[in-house]
């Protein structure tokens, strides 16, 4: 009774091997983005291409230009990008608390690796003074091969 019990699991308890799949498969899921990251950077290194989505450009609006030049300078301390482009005098309409309203802002052009989008974003909410600040990247598509190895270099750490 006890062998055959061993091998049969009881009624109303998932089998180990469903257990197992699940675990498989939540795993998976979880590490994705990660696992996605590594098999661009080690295919573009083998093939010496680039492949689309490895960089992004991240685009931020602030209140004014001195504070868009200190998010800049402190973003590149940090190594989260390799350039910045500051566009001042930019204006913005836009919905807050049921009004249009009108602003002059500054933009920011970050350019970056799409993996570290993640944490820009969530420094970027740390330091900036709008309570909703407007961060959101598109990923590059193509770009100079030169161009593109520079900005790795640029997000090296020491």
């Amino acid at each position: 009774m006890d062998r055959l019990g061993s091998r049969c699991p009881l009624p109303g308890y998932p089998r180990p091997s469903v257990l197992l799949c699940l675990l498989i498969l939540t795993a998976s899921f979880l590490t994705y983005p990660m696992l996605r990251t590594l098999s661009l950077q080690l295919h573009s290194a083998v093939t010496g291409s680039y492949v689309s989505g490895t960089y992004s450009i991240v685009f931020v609006n602030c209140p004014n230009e001195q504070i868009a030049r200190d998010i800049a300078r402190a973003i590149l301390d940090k190594k989260l990008a390799a350039s910045v482009n500051i566009l001042p005098k930019a204006s913005s309409l836009y919905f807050w608390n049921g009004e249009i309203e009108e602003a002059t802002e500054s933009l920011l052009l970050i350019k970056t690796k799409t993996s570290k989008v993640h944490m820009l974003s969530s420094y970027v909410r740390l330091v900036h003074p709008f309570e909703i600040p407007e961060v959101f990247s598109l990923p590059m598509d193509q770009g100079d091969v030169h161009y593109l190895k520079w900005l790795e270099e640029g997000m090296e750490e020491d």
